[in-house]
């Protein structure tokens, strides 16, 4: 009776170790970040018309002009919940809506968060936001 009640705690604490995983590694799926860019838009749960302004434009054109950058995986572009992605918007020293560029090349990351510039341009010169946008975009995947 004793081994048996020995043997199956000692599977529950194995098997409550091994989920010991954080939420963001448990929900993203593994993939390799070699010559990868990524446009990451993080929110919080509230959004003002501006921070959901970012988000239709950046995800409106990585969709049309990147979509063959898309479509090989070679651009990504993700939505990420600020409290569901904790790990992720520490490393990229995020505590608000952002937009961050991330460049994974040949084993490097390169970020640039271009939040102030969204906020500035999105609404009042959206063109602006497009076009300077899709040069950052261009210049990472070169």
């Amino acid at each position: 009776m004793k081994k048996t009640f020995l043997i199956i705690t000692f599977c529950l604490v194995l098997f409550a170790c091994a989920n010991d995983r954080p939420k963001d590694e448990a929900r993203q799926p593994e993939r390799a970040k070699s010559d990868v860019v990524e446009v990451l838009y993080f929110h919080g749960e509230q959004r003002c018309l501006t921070c959901r302004a970012i988000e239709k434009e950046t995800k409106a054109l990585v969709a049309t002009v990147f979509q063959d950058e898309v479509k090989s995986g070679r651009l990504v572009f993700r939505s990420l919940d600020i409290d569901e992605n904790e790990a992720l918007a520490d490393k990229y020293q995020v505590t608000w809506s952002s937009l961050v560029l991330v460049d994974y090349d040949a084993g490097r990351e390169k970020a640039d968060n271009i939040t102030k510039f969204a906020f500035s341009n999105v609404r009042k010169s959206p063109e602006v936001f497009r076009s300077v946008l899709t040069d950052k975009i261009r210049k990472m995947l070169d």
